[in-house]
This record gives structure tokens, sequence and C-alpha cells, in this order.
């Protein structure tokens, strides 16, 4: 049971370098990152324009440029401790996760003796970090179940149902996601954990290595855990929980959104009910989950170009057409449809304005492709 994607793509050294040079400097995201090179075509002719396009957006002072010695210097500290960067399309980028229109531009991955298990087939088990006894135990079986079946189980390294999965499948192979750099391990105590699941598993992180995961950074995470997977189940979630944003993400991705049930006494299982209640499939043993993914798993994995990328710039806008979408954008989230439509002008144009914007520090990217003026 493999996932197969269209082609395989290997960088060069110094491509290596130019990409994780503009993908460190400030203010650019994986969105960013892509349209950029769409643009510029390459990595080292979007970071001579960085300082200029962040001007253009307002920008008081050109935002930090990653140095080629910083970015040698991160690859070789990355090295010492087993990870390496590999981008969307390298044989051991999760495929499905290439598929995404914000992959990581570069995925630092981790594993020791499992070279395919970031290339197998991934489901997602997420839940509750305060779980009840009950919940850990399913976890635990429907995890070991899964894995017999040949899955790999992909959760987040969290305490209660995120750790249950992950020693439930040790051995038949699992992938932790972390929020930090490899060596900023969250929570501490699952240090442990991590150097067991790596004999026959692997960890994937998109931060830099020494980046202290705080709040913003697990959302972030919870997009990876979902994108690389043919879908997710949670399994005990409260109302406004990170399993519920891993949730809808997987939703907005495409992927499939599992469910199991809990008693209506439990607020742990209030918002598993809610997902079954919005269509969610429900989950009480392995074969609902393996019955509907047999079809997906069928089609081949096509990478092909991300949304927008193949969208043209124009970086030679008047400055009263900049200020008219400048006003139109404030601290509330909008969307690119309503920009263009309020705005009179073309995708072009507004694309290209949210672009300098975002690299002079002042546009904030939401889910659902809206954005704010910070």
């Amino acid at each position: 049971m493999h996932d197969r994607t269209s082609h395989t793509l290997h960088l060069s050294d110094t491509d290596r370098i130019d990409r994780l040079r503009l993908i460190r400097s400030d203010n650019v995201g994986p969105r960013t990152f892509n349209s950029l090179i769409a643009h510029f075509g390459n990595a080292r002719a979007a970071l001579e324009r960085l300082p200029d396009l962040a001007r253009r957006g307002g920008a008081a002072r050109s935002g930090r440029i990653c140095s080629e010695e910083e970015a040698r210097a991160e690859i070789a500290a990355a090295k010492r401790i087993g990870v390496t960067l590999v981008a969307p399309g390298e044989a051991a980028y999760p495929p499905r996760l290439a598929t995404l229109e914000d992959a990581p531009p570069l995925l630092g991955v981790r594993m020791r003796a499992a070279p395919d298990v970031l290339i197998r087939p991934m489901i997602a088990i997420v839940g509750s970090r305060n779980a009840s006894g009950a919940g850990l135990k399913f976890a635990g079986q429907l995890a070991r179940d899964l894995g017999d079946a040949g899955f790999v189980v992909i959760s987040g390294l969290a305490r209660g149902i995120d750790q249950a999965a992950h020693r439930a499948t040790i051995e038949s192979g699992t992938v932790a996601v972390l929020a930090g750099g490899h060596d900023r391990i969250y929570p501490a105590e699952h240090e442990e954990l991590l150097a067991a699941l790596l004999d026959q598993g692997g960890a994937i992180s998109e931060m830099p290595l020494g980046h202290v995961p705080r709040a913003h950074d697990f959302p972030r995470r919870n997009r990876l855990i979902s994108g690389a997977s043919l879908g997710v189940i949670v399994i005990e979630a409260a109302h406004r929980s990170g399993s519920l944003i891993t949730a809808r993400m997987a939703a907005e991705q495409g992927r499939e959104v599992f469910a199991v049930p809990g008693s209506p006494l439990d607020p742990r299982a209030a918002g598993t009910n809610d997902l079954i209640k919005q269509g969610a499939a429900l989950v009480t043993e392995a074969s609902d989950v393996i019955n509907a993914l047999q079809p997906i798993l069928e089609r081949p994995i096509v990478l092909e170009a991300r949304e927008g990328d193949d969208e043209p710039l124009d970086f030679d806008i008047d400055p009263g057409v900049r200020e008219r979408i400048v006003t139109l954008l404030g601290p509330s989230p909008v969307s690119l449809d309503d920009l263009i439509r309020m705005s009179g002008l073309s995708a072009t144009i507004v694309r290209t304005v949210l672009l300098e914007l975002e690299l002079a520090g002042r546009l904030e990217r939401h889910g659902g492709g809206l954005v704010s003026l910070l």
C-alpha cells in the first residue's frame, strides 16, 4: 500500500539553500513563497527583489533576509540530529501534503530505519489532551488496527489521544508532526516517545531548529497533520478545541473527516458529536475508516500547479491604486474575491498589492483564503 505521485523532484544544493533563505526571511509564508517563485522563476531572483517589494507595501525598512551563512548553518545543524530538509515533489516529502497550496516549501524530516514511512498512506488520529480512560483505550485499539491494515498513523505528539495513537503504532509506523523545531519537543516529556517512534516511523516540522512552539504555531501544525493524511479521525474533542480546528482544515483540504461518538453527558464528546451531526463519518471500528478510504487509495496523486501559482503579478502599480485596496482592508478578514469586486480592479493587481503588503508585515492571512490588515 503506497501513495504514488506523478513525478519526483531533486533540488541542487544551491537551490535548497536559496529556497531555505527565502522561506526563512521575514514575512514570507508558503503562499507568498509560491507566488514569488512563480513570478521570478527561482528563489535567488525573488530574494533580490524582497527589499523593493516590502518598500512598495509600505514597510519603513526592509525585513530581515536570511543570509547564505545562516541557511548553510541550519542545514548543517539539522543534519547533525538526523533531519533532512526536503521540497514538495522530492522522494521523502509526504505526497498528499505536497498537493496543498500552502505546503511548506521545505519540510524538516527525521526518520531512521523506515525510509518509506512518509510516503505510505497516512491516517490522522487527534483528540483531547485531557482524554478519558475509555477514549485513550479506543484510540490505541483503533490506531493498532489501522497500523495492522497498512496505514501510517499521523498525529501531533500531544498528551492524551495523540500520545495513545503514537504509542500503539510504534512498531507499524507512526509520524509525529511538531509545532516547534526538531530540537524543541513539546511537551518535553514526550522526547522519549519521539525517540521510540523514530525507529519505524518519522517526525516532520516546517519550523527552524531552536524554534520554541507558541500558541499560534499549533494551528499551523494542524494543517500539516490533516494535509499529509487521507483523512482525520477525531476521538474526544470539546467545543472550540484544537482537534476541531484540525477537522475543519481537513474538510477545507478535501480530506475525509471521521468522528468517534461519545456520551452526551461528557463535554469531551461535545465536539465529536457535533462533527457527526455536521456530516462527519461515524467511527466505531477500523473497518469504518478503511472502507471509506479504499476508493481514494486507488486514485493516483497528481502534483499540479497550486491554485494561484500561475496567476501573473504586476509590480508596475500606481500608488493611488494601491491605496484603494489598502482602504478596503481592515482588521476584519475579507476574501480576495470581495476585494476584487469592491475595488473594481483586476485579480492580478489585487494579488500583487496583497503580496507587497504581506512582505511589508502589514497583512495577515487566515483560513479559507481570507486576509486582514495588521
